[in-house]
Order: C-alpha cells, then structure tokens, then sequence
C-alpha cells in the first residue's frame, strides 16, 4: 500500500497534498519552512501519548557525532532522546507521514532522498542544545531536517524556541515556539539552529531524511 494511504491512530487521513505543496514551495524558494498544526491531530496527541507512556530507561543522553565520533558533551547539548523504530502503531503512523513526505519532495524537488531517520527528544526544564549543523557541507548524508513539536498548550514565556539562523549573522535568526503540531523542515547543511532552554518539560521529534551513502564495506545509515 502506498505511504499516500489513510493509515493512523483512529484513521485519520496522514496526508495533507497542500501542506506538502507549501513545504516543498518553501524548500525551494528559501531552503527552509515552518508549519504551525502541520501534524494531523490524532497523530501528534498519539505520538504524546505514547511518549508518556514509555519508561523513562529507554531514553538516554544525546550525543554529538555518530559512530567513532559519537560523545557526550553536556556543555552542547543536555537532552534525552529515543530512537523510533516503528514497533508501536503509532510510531508507523508517524513514519508512514514522514514516508509520504519523502515521496512528494522527491517528486517535486528532486532531491533524491533515499532514507528516513527520527527520535523523540525530551527537553527538561533548563535543557538545551547549542548553536549546531545537523551535517556537514560535502558529505552527502543528511539532507533534510524536520522537526515535529508535542506540546499542548505551550505559551510564549515557557521559552525552549528553536532559533534558525537564516543568514551570515546572529540577528538573521527566526525564532520558532515549540507549539503542539508545528513542522519546520530546512536543509541540514545550509542552516545552523540551537534550542533555548525552556521552564517546562518540552518534547519533540527530531528527524533526517538522507540520501544513500552505502558501501560495500558500509551500510547507511548508521545508528
């Protein structure tokens, strides 16, 4: 069955065609897009759900790097996170969106992406991540991030923004609030972005969509 099929917690519709549109519209013409109650609402209530629901055992500190380079370094970044497999209904529901996804931007941008990878994050209050790149220039793996917010009710003073840096200084930034349901999508090479502290619990989903880097001696992507 196509990835374009109804398919979710409580059968709501995953796919938007004109939510799809606008975000592939903003790629092109400005590298990135923000998207205010993008996640249908079944879908982000079942993801938060879910996320409640798991022991808190299965998150671990994040890292930066990955493989050899993978370390932990409380000074970049303080969150928690957990990989989503697809094991529970609703974690297929959310990759069959991000499946969706990948097929239209392909289809309309070209990009050639090939895989998709996510986690939830967990913020506590206080918790941050510093000024960073989700890839580096030149090699090829990440190509897209997206980020999906899950928390209702949020309000402008709890803080915990997403700060785009849109351009060659620090005052070229776009201030994102974490608000339940809301996508962003950007190129990972061309936009660095921190995470502000927040004064509440703040979650979230954190994913790439790459293009193929295996090789005979290696498979990609990598966990």
């Amino acid at each position: 069955m196509s990835a374009l099929a109804t398919h979710s917690a409580e059968d709501a519709p995953l796919v938007d065609p004109q939510l799809f549109a606008r975000i592939a519209g903003d790629l092109r013409d400005r590298g990135y897009s923000v998207s205010p109650g993008a996640l249908p609402l079944t879908l982000a209530g079942g993801l938060l759900d879910h996320l409640h629901t798991m022991s808190a055992a299965r998150f671990t500190a994040a890292g930066v790097g990955r493989e050899n380079d993978h370390t932990l370094n409380s000074f970049v970044r303080t969150d928690a996170i957990c990989w989503i497999t697809g094991e529970s209904s609703v974690g297929r529901a959310w990759l069959a969106w991000a499946e969706a996804l990948r097929e239209f931007l392909n289809r309309e941008l070209l990009l050639g992406l090939f895989s998709f990878e996510s986690h939830f994050a967990h913020y506590r209050p206080g918790d941050f991540y510093r000024k960073h790149v989700d890839a580096f220039r030149g090699e090829a793996n990440r190509v897209l991030s997206v980020v999906a917010y899950l928390n209702p009710g949020w309000q402008g003073d709890n803080g915990g923004e997403l700060r785009l840096f849109t351009g060659t200084d620090d005052d070229a930034a776009l201030l994102v609030q974490p608000l339940h349901g809301t996508v962003v999508v950007f190129l990972s090479e061309e936009f660095p972005h921190e995470v502000l502290p927040a004064n509440r619990d703040r979650y979230s989903i954190a994913g790439w969509f790459r293009v193929n880097g295996s090789t005979a001696a290696r498979v990609d992507p990598p966990r």
